[in-house]
């Protein structure tokens, strides 16, 4: 039991990966030398690689013939030129999102995503076919290795399934659900899975007990969304809400974050899509190299991230915040604007010190509850307010986070076009890392202390030459006068 406790907290601490120190600082661009819209003109790649994925999913769907065999056996040549076309694309946007540009960058047309009916078969089965000129850019000429089938699929998602030679323990777990079986062989949703082939099941450990029906079902649930989210969308969504709903953040879905890097599409930093776009009659599948592990408590991915979050994690421990922030019945989901140590670092030797005294505990517990917005659950595309979801819309969305300090929200904007997210607190400090999905909420790195502006609502950039009086003098009104503690 012990080993499939830490199961997930070991794909937590393998996957969640952040950059370090010099590798943000190598990024890291001069606003005043490069304007953000000479640096947005200069990835034409992303648009050419959105042409030439039109074209491998094409190629991957129809040889496979909506069978996820044949889709298996051939997607892998077709993510090698996935990971190609996008190399340049990627570079030219870890460029931007580490630049300081203005949010009006992205008041530009954003790309259109699939939008099928609510009910019944996609009306698109397979990839459309291009008898013009693409969408976007010019034709491309060259013939596909394997040309395209339109076809109508004739198989349900769970025929598929269980059908494949690739899926044959997913089917066997997902038979001992009659309920789960009825649903993919239903048309009331277009649903979308992420299917795990027979070797990622090899990924367990082999001596581990076998969960109990609760946790199975609750891990089939997190594979799947009553959405449907065919290759493209996938691509152009950060995060994907699944049919797990968790009272820990309300009652909402359950979310999976998606990443697009050298390794291909990967989902929840960790699970490789081997696999796109095989359509039945009620939805899509996408198969995926590693199981979808519902994620787990936020203290519990800092503490699985001792070289990125040790500080933090030091700082709830001596605040006495552990306790409030490990209880999910405390708060329903929130936002962590998590500071990583490297961000602890750029206050200087001398403000840690002080915060991390017997003297300045007080005032470092004002700090971490000006980081914490609990009860709301803002990821980088959609927002979860008590008793109410919003999607963040394309190109500009402004809200104010209430945090834990009485009194006081943080000015968070958020700037969209397809998959180029910025996401700006207090006008000036950038989420570095987004998205780390939690259990009870979600956690967004940022790369700088959050400090408490001088005047409420003018927001200035943060200085690294903060001094303590300084520090002190912006903490004070929110220090608990009557704090005890055991030091």
């Amino acid at each position: 039991m012990k080993a499939l406790t830490l199961l997930p907290l070991a794909v937590a601490a393998t996957a969640f990966v952040i950059p370090d120190e010099q590798t943000m600082n190598s990024l890291s661009l001069d606003y005043q030398e490069t304007p953000a819209r000479s640096l947005f003109d200069k990835i034409p790649s992303a648009e050419e690689a959105w042409q030439e994925l039109d074209e491998v999913v094409s190629e991957a769907a129809g040889c496979a013939k909506h069978v996820f065999d044949e889709a298996v056996d051939h997607t892998f040549t077709a993510a090698v030129k996935f990971g190609e076309k996008f190399e340049d694309a990627l570079a030219g946007e870890a460029w931007l999102q580490s630049a300081h540009y203005d949010l009006d960058l992205f008041t530009t047309q954003g790309e259109n995503e699939d939008h099928p009916p609510h009910h019944g078969p996609p009306p698109h089965p397979g990839p459309p076919p291009h008898p013009g000129p693409p969408h976007r850019g010019p034709p491309h000429h060259r013939k596909p290795h394997h040309p395209p089938h339109h076809h109508k699929p004739n198989l349900t998602l769970y025929e598929l399934i269980s059908k494949s030679k690739y899926t044959t323990k997913a089917a066997k777990l997902i038979d001992e659900f009659p309920e789960i079986v009825k649903a993919l062989n239903s048309t009331a949703h277009n649903y979308t899975i992420f299917v795990p082939t027979d070797r990622a099941f090899k990924k367990i450990p082999k001596h581990a007990p076998k969960p109990s029906k609760k946790m199975l079902k609750a891990f089939l649930e997190y594979h799947a969304s009553k959405e449907f989210f065919p290759a493209r969308r996938v691509l152009a969504s950060t995060t994907i809400p699944t049919a797990l709903k968790d009272e820990a953040i309300g009652g909402f879905p359950q979310r999976l974050s998606t990443q697009v890097g050298l390794r291909g599409l990967t989902i929840n930093f960790y699970s490789r899509v081997v696999a796109v776009n095989i359509f039945g009659t009620n939805g899509v599948i996408h198969g995926i190299d590693s199981i979808l592990l519902p994620p787990p408590k936020v203290v519990d991915i800092l503490s699985a991230l001792p070289g990125e979050f040790s500080t933090l994690e030091l700082a709830l421990v001596k605040t006495g915040l552990y306790p409030e922030f490990n209880d999910t019945s405390s708060h329903v989901g929130g936002t962590l604007f998590a500071p990583s140590n490297s961000a602890f670092r750029k206050l200087g030797p001398r403000i840690n010190a002080f915060l991390f005294s017997k003297y300045g505990v007080r005032y470092l517990k004002a700090l971490i509850l000006y980081h914490a917005a609990p009860n709301f659950t803002l990821y980088s595309d959609a927002h979860y307010a008590p008793e109410r979801q919003v999607s963040i819309p394309r190109r500009r969305f402004h809200v104010d986070l209430e945090t834990g300090l009485k009194g006081k929200s943080l000015s968070v904007d958020v700037a969209r076009f397809g998959r180029l997210v910025d996401i700006r607190i207090n006008g000036f400090n950038h989420v570095s890392i987004r998205d780390g999905i939690a259990k009870d909420g979600v956690i967004q790195v940022v790369p700088s202390v959050l400090i408490p502006p001088k005047t409420p609502g003018v927001f200035e950039e943060s200085s690294d030459e903060l001094t303590v009086e300084e520090l002190k003098e912006r903490l004070e009104p929110h220090v608990e006068e009557d704090y005890n503690m055991e030091l």
